[in-house]
C-alpha cells in the first residue's frame, strides 16, 4: 500500500512527527509531499520561517519518508496519486471533507490530530508561539480555523465564562484543552486571543499582560479612550506585544491603498467616506449595554479614518438611529474633523446601504468598492479619465490570519509596535468610538 501526504512541515516538531507516523502506518510506502515557498503563498499560508531545502530535510531526518515530492502548484495532488501509484491520501483532521475529491483516484483518511504531544521544549527549540483562545463565539470558531494558515502559531486551549462551551469549542477544533481556569490557561500559553463581549476585553487582556502573556484583542479593545491608554501603557510597562485585531488593517490590499493615498497620488487627502453595514436580528450586538452599530461596527471605517487623515481630530459629531423597540443604536453616522480633512462613517445593524470607501484627495479619489474592508480592488480617479488606474490584491480567507501573522512576527522579533496599527492610532479609534457612543444626537 502506497500512501501520500503533504504539508510544509516549517519549524518542524513533535506534532508533525506524530501525523507522519499515523500516515506511515496507513501502508508500507509513505510518499511526503513539501510544499514551495510560492505555493504556500498562493494558498494563502503566511510567515514561513525556513527555506523548502530545510523543510525537506526535516522530513528527511525524520526517517519516516519512502520519497519526498516537491508541491508547487494548485491540483498537483490528482496528478501526483496517479503518477506514484497512490492508494491512500492522507491528512490532518483539520482539513476534514476539503480533499474528498481525491476519492476518486484513492482512499482519503483524515488523522485525528494527537493533542498536547509536543513539549514545551520542543515547542521553545522550534519557536512555536503557543496561543490559548479566551471566548468561544463566532469570531473565535473563524480565527481557530484561520490559524491554521499561519505557520509557527498552535493554538492549545480555550477557555469561556461557559465551561461546556469551551469543552465543545475544544472538542470541534480538536485543541488540547478547555481550560476552566483562566489564570491555568495563563501559566500554559505565551499569547492568548481575546474575543469576548466588548466590555470585558480590558480584564482579559490586563490579567494576560500581568502573567507576561502577549495579547491579540478583538475590537474595540475597549470603549473608551482612557482604558485604551492604561492597556498599551501596562504592555510597554510588562514588555509584551499588545495588538488590536482589525483585520482590515493588516490585509495587503488596504496597506497599498492607504500607501497609495499617503504617497501624494491623488494630492492632499481631504475627506474619507466609509460604510459597513449589516442586518442583524438577534445576538450580543443588539444586547446593552456594550451593543450597537458603532461598538461592533466602527472600528472599521474609523481605521481607514485614522490611516488615512491621522489621529489628530478636531471635533466628533454623531447622529443615531434607535428605534423605540430597540435596546441600542441600530445605525449611526458619525462625521469627524481635522484639521485639514473631514471623514464620514456610517455603521449600521438595522439598516443596509452600499458599503464603499471613497477617499478624496485634492487631485484625484480612490474608490473601494463593497467589500472594502476586505480590499481586494480598488481604483484611482482623475479628472482626466485616462489617467485612472485599477489596482487588485489577494485577500485569502476570512482575513484574520493576516493580524495573527503580523501579531506572531512581532513577539518573534520583540518588536511591540506594528506600523500597519499603531497604539496612537487604535486609542483614537477608541476616543472617537467613546464621543460617538455617549454624545450622540438620537432619532427614533
Amino acid at each position: 500500500m502506497r500512501v501520500i501526504t503533504y504539508g510544509t512541515y516549517d519549524l518542524f516538531h513533535e506534532g508533525h512527527r506524530r501525523l507522519l507516523e499515523r500516515a506511515k502506518a496507513l501502508g508500507d510506502y509513505l510518499i511526503v509531499g513539501v510544499t514551495t515557498e510560492n505555493y504556500d503563498d498562493a494558498r494563502g499560508k503566511l510567515n514561513v520561517q525556513q527555506s523548502l531545502m530545510t523543510r525537506i530535510k526535516n522530513v528527511e531526518d525524520s526517517g519516516l519518508a519512502d520519497k519526498i515530492v516537491i508541491e508547487e502548484y494548485e491540483g498537483q495532488k490528482v496528478q501526483d496519486i496517479q503518477k506514484h501509484q497512490v492508494d491512500v491520501f492522507a491528512i490532518g483532521s483539520d482539513w476534514l471533507g476539503r480533499f474528498d475529491y481525491l476519492k476518486d483516484y484513492c482512499d482519503v483518511v483524515y488523522l485525528e490530530r494527537t493533542k498536547g504531544v509536543s513539549s514545551t521544549q520542543l515547542r521553545n527549540e522550534a519557536g512555536v508561539i503557543k496561543l490559548g483562545v479566551v471566548g468561544a463565539g463566532r469570531i473565535a470558531h473563524r480565527f481557530v480555523q484561520e490559524a491554521r494558515f499561519v505557520s509557527g502559531i498552535s493554538v492549545e486551549a480555550v477557555h469561556n465564562r461557559t465551561h461546556s462551551t469551551a469543552e465543545a469549542f475544544a472538542a470541534e477544533h480538536e485543541l488540547s484543552r478547555a481550560v476552566e481556569d483562566y489564570d491555568e490557561l495563563l501559566a500554559s500559553v505565551d499569547a492568548v486571543y481575546v474575543a469576548t463581549p466588548h466590555d470585558t476585553h480590558a480584564d482579559f487582556a490586563r490579567r494576560a499582560m500581568d502573567a507576561g502573556v502577549h495579547v491579540l484583542c478583538e475590537k474595540p479593545m475597549t470603549l473608551t479612550r482612557a482604558e485604551t491608554e492604561e492597556l498599551f501603557a501596562l504592555a510597554q510597562e510588562r514588555g509584551v506585544v499588545l495588538m488590536e485585531a482589525i483585520k482590515t488593517a493588516f490585509a495587503p490590499g488596504f496597506q497599498r491603498m492607504v500607501a497609495l493615498a499617503r504617497s501624494g497620488a491623488i494630492g492632499q487627502v481631504r475627506s474619507v467616506d466609509a460604510t459597513f453595514t449589516k442586518l442583524v436580528d438577534e445576538g450580543r450586538e443588539l444586547q446593552p449595554p456594550a451593543g450597537g452599530s458603532i461598538s461592533e461596527l466602527a472600528s472599521y471605517p474609523l481605521v481607514a479614518v485614522v490611516k488615512l487623515l491621522g489621529t489628530e481630530v478636531v471635533d466628533v459629531r454623531t447622529t443615531s438611529l434607535q428605534p423605540e423597540e430597540s435596546p441600542v443604536e441600530v445605525y449611526s453616522k458619525i462625521d469627524v474633523t481635522f484639521t485639514h480633512g473631514e471623514a464620514t462613517s456610517r455603521t449600521g445593524l438595522g439598516v443596509k446601504a452600499e458599503g464603499d470607501l471613497v477617499v478624496a484627495g485634492s487631485g484625484g479619489y480612490l474608490y473601494v468598492p463593497a467589500p472594502w474592508w476586505k480590499t481586494e480592488y480598488f481604483e484611482a480617479r482623475f479628472e482626466d479619465s485616462r489617467d485612472n488606474k485599477k489596482y487588485y490584491y489577494k485577500f485569502d480567507g476570512d482575513g484574520l490570519r493576516y493580524e495573527l501573522a503580523e501579531f506572531a512576527w512581532l513577539i518573534r522579533n520583540e518588536t511591540f509596535e506594528s506600523y500597519k496599527l499603531r497604539a496612537a492610532e487604535s486609542v483614537a479609534i477608541a476616543d472617537v468610538i467613546e464621543r460617538a457612543r455617549t454624545d450622540a444626537r438620537v432619532l427614533t
